[in-house]
């Protein structure tokens, strides 16, 4: 089934990846997911279909390898 696209804005594009950057460095469990939780959220005002806290992670660990 093909995935909506998400399109947003450069200054959230450039967010999500500083945190995908402090999700990896955080030590902290607890701590990692709610950087996660804030991204989501992030997320969802410029995307309207369904998302969840796993792919946020999921997002996180593909552009980890990309960059």
């Amino acid at each position: 089934m093909p995935r909506k696209e998400l399109d947003l804005p450069a200054a959230v594009a450039r967010d999500f990846v500083r945190h995908m950057r402090a999700f990896f460095a955080e030590r902290d469990t607890i701590k990692a997911d709610a950087i996660a939780a804030q991204q989501l959220h992030a997320l969802r005002e410029h995307y309207n279909g369904k998302l969840r806290i796993s792919d946020v992670r999921e997002m996180f660990r593909q552009m980890r390898d990309d960059l």
